[in-house]
Formats: C-alpha cells, structure tokens, sequence
C-alpha cells in the first residue's frame, strides 16, 4: 500500500471514530477530546496572562518616564516660561486721585520651533520684511538650533502680528503676552519706575511692589491673569507734570547739566510730585541710557551748599546757645587749617543772626557751628537725617557721605554745605522738620494721613526752633537771595544753595551746584518745595548762582500747582485784601 493510500485510510478511520454513526464513543476517545479542550482552555488563560503582562509594562514604562520628566530639571535650550508666568498679571499704579500711571495692556510675542522650519534664508527674509530693524544672522541662527523653542520678538503691535499671520510661515506661532504701559511717559519715570521684558519691576514703584510679594506670586501662578487690587501712590500727576515741565524747561533754558524738584506735604511726608532731568520713556527704557536713568533727587547726593545753613543756624537756636537777637563778627575772614574761610558777598561788619541768614555769611554760620561744637553739629545733622541713608518705599536711595573724622574744619566748611553729601530728597525732608513744628517724618510715596503722619514722627527740635526758622525763611524772602522764589498771595520763604562742584576732586569755580528749599504758604506751611540745578551756564538777570536759576524755578512750580493743591492765595498785610480781575 502506497503512502497516499495509507494516509487516506487513516482519514476514514479518523472520520468514522469522530461521530459518523450515533453509537456511544469509545473511552479512549473521550479521554482524547477532555484533554483538547483543557489544552485548548490553557493555551487561552495563558494568552491573557500574557497580554496583560504587557499592559502592565507598557503603563509601568509611560509612568516611569513620567516621573522621570516630573524630576527632571526644565531644558537649557528652552527659553519659553509657563503660560500662567508669560500672563501674569500686575496691578494698575495710579495717583491720588486715581489717574492711571502704568497698566497692563495685551500682546502677543513670535516665536518658532526650529524642527519644523522648511527653509530658514526663506523664512528670515519674509520676516525682514515685516520686522526690517531685525538681526538676520541671529535669527538665522535661532531657526537653525536643534531646541525645539526659540523667541523671535517679543511684545509685536497687532499690525505686525496681522502681518506676520499673512507670509505663512512654517513653524513660527505667537504667545500670548502682557505688556506694561505708562500713559504719561516721561511724567513720572523715576517714581514709578518700569518693568523688563517680562514684565517685572526692575526700578521705581514697580520694583517695590515686587519686593512687596508680587513676584513670588507671579513665580507660582497665583497672579495669572488675574485682576488685581491697584496700586494708588500719593503722586498728584497734575503737579508732577507741572514740575517735570518747570525743571526741564530749566535746564535747557539755564544751559545746565542736569535738574530736579520735589514737593513735599510738610504735615504728611507724602512726596506729592517729584522729577528729576535727564530723565527716561518707561515705555522704552532702553533708549534711556544710564543718564536718563539715575534718579539725582533721591540717587544721587550733592554738596547742598548754602541751604545747609539753614540747619546750622537752627541748631544754634535749638541748643539755646543762639537767639534771634544774637550777632557775630562778620568782619574779617577765618583762617583755619591752610584754609580761609570767607564770605561771597561779605558786608564786612557785625551782622544778626537774620542777617547771617540773609546775606548767607559764611564766617557768622561757621562761628554759631563753633559755638555749639563737633560732636553737637554731628548729633543736630544726625538727628536731622541728614547723616544716614533716608528711610522710604523707593529702591533707588544713595546713602549720604560725611568726613571719616570731624576735625574742626570739617565742622567749619559742613556749616555752610561743603563737606557733606546729602541727596536733595533728604535735604528737604529735614527742611519740612523745621517748619512743621518740628517733626521728622519719613517720606513715602504713598498716600498717609496725618494722624498715620503723627504715629510715625520723631520730634527733631523745639517748636519754638520752628518758629524762628519759618520767620528767618520770610524774611530772606523778603529782603535776601530768595526773591526771585515769591509768588504774589503765597507767601513763599526759602534760603538759596550756591555750591562749587567738586570735579577731579578739586572744587571748579566755573561751575556751580545750585539749590533752593522753600516752604510755603510760611505763615502755616503746608508744602516744601525744592529745586536744584547742575552747572548752569545762565540765568536771571544774566547770573548763574541759586538766586538766578533755581528760585525762579521755585516761583514757576509754586505759581502754577498752588490753586491745584487748594492753597488759597492771601493779599495784603493781614491777608484779609482780595485781587479782583474782570
């Protein structure tokens, strides 16, 4: 029997045996099928088993790795932040009485993924044509990194993002962003500072907030894109545009380097507006340069020159040592240490105290500082805040300078505003404490009453101190270097600040610092106001000392923001007189 044949017949056999006919199954054949359906049944649970094994894996691998990323610290290539960070929020900064000084605007910044850009030439040139200021080989370079993120520009107008929408352009995209906008400009630069491409304070009032929890708000996402409380300063933006135009149009007008002015609430130490020039657009900050940005009214300090005076002799009249009625030898110069101290307009003869104060002598205030003594002229300044750095919301504060030593010549030349750096800002918060009955109050940048005013004040000298330097400020008005400062109605007394500039350590007599501190209306004062100028080459009358060029800035400041501060002008010898026009 062939092969063939063989397996045919088993294939009958096989047939017949499996239920041809309905006869009972032999035993040998039902053990045969009980064991194909257990193997059959083993193969199947197996089967199982083993794709669920394979799951399990599968979903330990993704868990693992995601733990892993969840660990792992962000990528050096990426330069893009959480969207929550990218739309954090700040508050609106507003003035007094609630006009917007910087607010937060939309806009959307451009960047590409560089794994999906076809042609980078091609894409640099189509974005050149919308943005022509770009830089072509970093942004070439940008397209052709192997990060997966870069930023193009940031901060586009909607016309360049419209613009930018139509080249079509694989691979680029745009991210929603906010953008920081200061209405007024120039107006308050130093004062409210501005913010960084990412919209944190780096100076100004936006640098406080920030240092006030802000930015570790924005850090977690709890400012994201939330509406928050604003932020009101004790800022008039009508008095502070006021005095930004007095002082700017000062220092063109006097040919100077430099200026600046700051009103100051006496009874509050509310900054109610203060400038400093050259100054800088927080829109572009960088268009500022490290000029525009120094802050000379609290960053800078300065020989304050004669308005020290002003301290001097009220700490001659605080210590008791010096009355009104007090006069010194005027008449011939000091000779101390190789120096000779002289005065610039020297009358040559016994001179009062108020006449001390009126032609601004140097030898009668040097002999009224010897009489108190060094370590009392230290103590009154010291006392005055003159002598450490000045307490207040602003970051941008320089601390004063002072000789190592107070040696009997450095308490000479210190009594008449040489010898000691103080910032201007300080300058007149130690004037406000000599006229407001005696309190010195920190200054702040916002709005505080003057019961707050009272919990915070320290009282500096006597009320009756006060009250002869407020009479000794009118008088000078009156009859001394401060005319040019008055102000019909106002009653505005002050002393003028006439120091030679330090340059090359050497003291220029062709160049001058020049200051006035007035307060007013004198009677009551409710404001300080004091203006400085830096190396006038003119002024008033064709002169370029205090008198010429910073009291007529007084004057102007005083003229125009009065009425908008609710003083009310008084005329006549008991301010009963009233000026009619019709």
């Amino acid at each position: 029997m062939s092969f063939l044949s063989r397996i045919m017949v088993l294939k009958s056999k096989a047939h017949f045996s499996a239920g041809g006919n309905n006869r009972p199954a032999e035993s040998g054949v039902k053990v045969t099928f009980q064991g194909t359906r257990k193997k059959t049944t083993n193969q199947a649970k197996n089967r199982v088993a083993i794709v669920i094994a394979s799951f399990g894996i599968v979903y330990a691998i993704i868990g693992g790795r995601l733990v892993q990323y969840g660990m792992a610290a962000p990528e050096t290539v990426s330069s893009i932040g959480r969207a929550d960070n990218l739309m954090a929020s700040r508050p609106d900064i507003l003035d007094r009485n609630g006009e917007i000084l910087a607010t937060d605007i939309r806009t959307v910044s451009l960047y590409a993924e560089p794994h999906k850009i076809v042609d980078a030439d091609e894409a640099v040139e189509r974005l050149s044509t919308v943005l022509p200021d770009i830089n072509a080989r970093e942004i070439y370079n940008k397209l052709k990194s192997k990060s997966r993120f870069q930023w193009l520009r940031r901060q586009l107008t909607p016309k360049q993002q419209s613009e930018i929408l139509a080249l079509g352009i694989p691979g680029v995209g745009f991210r929603p962003e906010k953008r920081r906008f200061y209405p007024g400009g120039h107006t308050a630069a130093h004062i409210v500072g501005h913010v960084n491409i990412d919209n944190r304070g780096v100076a100004g009032m936006e640098r406080y907030i920030d240092s006030q929890g802000l930015a570790d708000l924005a850090a977690i996402g709890m400012t994201s894109d939330a509406k928050l409380e604003p932020v009101k300063l004790s800022i008039d933006v009508r008095v502070q545009n006021i005095v930004r135009d007095v002082i700017d149009s000062g220092m063109k007008n006097y040919q100077a380097l430099a200026a600046g002015a700051v009103v100051l609430d006496v009874n509050t130490g509310e900054v109610l507006a203060m400038a400093s020039v050259p100054d800088y657009d927080p829109n572009k900050p960088a268009e500022g340069a490290e000029e525009g940005w120094m802050n000379r009214m609290s960053n800078g300090t300065f020989e304050m020159g004669s308005t020290f005076k002003t301290f001097t002799i009220a700490m001659g009249l605080d210590s008791g040592k010096v009355t009104l009625n007090d006069s010194f030898d005027a008449s011939a110069p000091i000779r101390i240490g190789g120096f000779t101290i002289k005065d610039f307009h020297g009358k040559r003869r016994v001179l009062t105290v108020p006449e001390i104060f009126q032609y601004s002598s140097n030898i009668g205030t040097a002999k009224i500082a010897d009489l108190v003594g060094i370590p009392g002229h230290k103590e009154f300044l010291t006392r005055l805040g003159l002598l450490s750095k000045l307490p207040t919301e602003l970051p941008e504060v320089k601390s004063p300078t002072q000789p190592r030593e107070w040696k009997k010549i450095n308490s000479v030349t210190i009594s008449f505003g040489h010898g000691v750096s103080t910032t201007p800002l300080q300058t007149a918060v130690a004037g406000a404490a000599l006229v407001n009955g005696g309190k010195l109050i920190e200054p702040t940048f916002l709005p505080r009453t003057e019961e707050q005013a009272n919990a915070v004040a320290t009282p500096v000298v006597k009320k009756s101190t006060s009250d002869d330097m407020r009479f000794l400020l009118r008088w000078n008005g009156i009859a001394g270097s401060g005319k040019r400062a008055l102000v019909p109605g106002f009653n505005v007394g002050g002393k003028t600040g006439t120091a030679d500039k330090v340059v090359n350590g050497r003291y220029a007599s062709d160049q001058n610092f020049n200051a006035f501190l007035a307060a007013f209306p004198i009677d009551n004062p409710k404001y300080i106001v004091l203006t400085f100028i830096d190396a006038p080459k003119t002024g008033e009358g064709g002169g370029r000392t205090a008198g010429s060029n910073a009291a007529p800035m007084v004057r102007d400041i005083i003229s125009r923001s009065a009425p908008l501060l609710g003083v009310e002008p008084k005329f006549g010898e008991d301010g009963s007189a009233l000026l009619v026009s019709y």
